[in-house]
């Protein structure tokens, strides 16, 4: 894409791509620097514990020759006796076989004390030198079982790995679809999204829902451009504000209405707020009755917003507009106010005065929408901390015709973002 000093956007055929070649190279050279300094740790790791057990063996082998090598034993021949035994707090006597008829069976007495035992009954048995014995076979376990863990090391370092190739091979928290936009001013960032929205998304033979606001204004453009070119053809547009409905009219859009056309391809809409799951906030232009009921049955709905529009969580960013009836409107603002998922992060509940198109107050008359009802806007001190528990608290509410909560509606968000344009993953922190 390229963008002019007269303004105009010039598209290629060219499919998206995921992600820049510098951007790409970039991500991969830095998963694999961080994959060999991973392997080189879990290796230095397992040799570490290999040695260490081997270390550990030698030592207790040499401690035990140094300290009983001089007649010590756990266990000595039968008939001879024990001069100095090893120290320790236990005793255990193990039966022997004998060949005399004198005495049936004789005990290795491993003694409570260092001092010196009196002697073993005689007889033809042999036992073992413990010490020895005992040392040379903790030795060749603790070298199997440091074989082990070397060995489970190497597993785990291969999944590990594996893990992180894959990773770096379906890792995409931005799908771009443009790049350098570097200077860009906000508006040509709208218009960027919204043009690339049309062409990316809409195709002839189409039933097209044509969004309000600022940054949709430039989709309906767009669509304008290309119905005027011939590009697009047999396609119908269903406007979601008298005011798209009139710039629509002006670009020689051809229209109809939810009466003639239930099943919508493809909307394409903006928003004032975007949080990581794609739940959005709006209707800041006060068309989001008509805007839902537009968006709610369409096969996809296409969310462009620049990137001052996302947010970690709904709320604080920016108010909530609620429709409600004009009769008995104060009670329903009460009503709405004190609802368990609003009120404990609600800063103030503000009916919208002046014009309907915004929710700044521009007017001392109440303002109507294209519906003729009123909307209060809910400015929040804090993220709303469960935004679809809200949108049915809302909805529940009698006198409450609709609200700017849209909770898992949108199919794609393409952002424009002074890096370039590009579809957010969902569920992205």
């Amino acid at each position: 894409a390229r963008y002019c000093s007269d303004g105009v956007y010039f598209f290629s055929d060219t499919p998206p791509i995921t992600m820049s070649h510098i951007e790409s190279r970039a991500l991969l050279d830095t998963s694999e620097n961080n994959t060999i300094a991973a392997s080189a740790q879990k290796t230095l790791l397992g040799v570490a514990a290999f040695l260490g057990c081997v270390a550990l063996s030698a030592a207790a082998v040499a401690t035990d020759r140094a300290m009983y090598d001089h007649g010590t034993a756990l266990y000595a021949p039968v008939g001879q006796s024990i001069a100095t035994v090893r120290p320790t707090t236990m005793a255990r006597s193990v039966p022997m076989p004998i060949t005399g008829s004198v005495q049936q069976q004789a005990s290795v007495v491993m003694a409570a004390s260092q001092e010196p035992t009196n002697a073993v009954p005689s007889g033809n048995g042999f036992a073992l030198e413990g010490s020895h014995a005992a040392g040379w076979m903790f030795a060749p376990m603790a070298v199997l079982m440091a074989g082990l863990t070397a060995m489970v090391a190497m597993i785990r370092l291969s999944q590990r790995q594996a893990s992180v190739v894959q990773k770096v091979a379906t890792y995409q928290p931005r799908r771009w679809l443009m790049t350098s936009t570097a200077g860009l001013s906000q508006d040509e960032l709208k218009k960027m999204v919204g043009y690339k929205s049309v062409d990316d998304h809409v195709r002839s033979g189409m039933v097209v829902g044509l969004g309000t606001g600022s940054t949709a204004a430039f989709a309906v453009e767009r669509v304008g451009q290309k119905v005027a070119s011939g590009e697009l053809t047999d396609i119908i547009c269903i406007p979601t504000s008298e005011r798209t409905k009139e710039q629509a009219e002006s670009l020689g859009i051809p229209l109809c209405t939810l009466n003639e056309k239930s099943h919508i391809d493809v909307s394409i809409d903006g928003a004032d707020e975007v949080d990581p799951d794609w739940n959005l906030v709006k209707g800041g232009g006060g068309a989001l009755l008509r805007e839902k009921m537009v968006e709610i049955v369409s096969d996809k709905f296409i969310c462009i917003v620049d990137e001052s529009k996302l947010c970690p969580g709904l709320g604080p960013g920016f108010p909530l507009p609620v429709e409600i009836t004009p009769f008995c409107h104060e009670h329903t603002m009460r009503v709405v106010a004190g609802l368990p998922a609003i009120a404990p992060y609600l800063k103030e509940a503000v009916l919208r005065m002046g014009s309907s198109s915004s929710n700044k107050p521009d007017g001392d008359n109440i303002a109507v929408t294209d519906n003729g009802n009123y909307i209060v806007d809910l400015h929040f001190k804090e993220m709303i901390k469960d935004a679809p528990a809200a949108a049915a608290q809302l909805k529940n509410t009698v006198g409450v015709v609709d609200h700017g909560l849209f909770i898992g509606m949108a199919t794609e968000v393409i952002v424009a973002g002074s890096e370039g344009v590009y579809v957010t993953e969902k569920g992205q922190k």
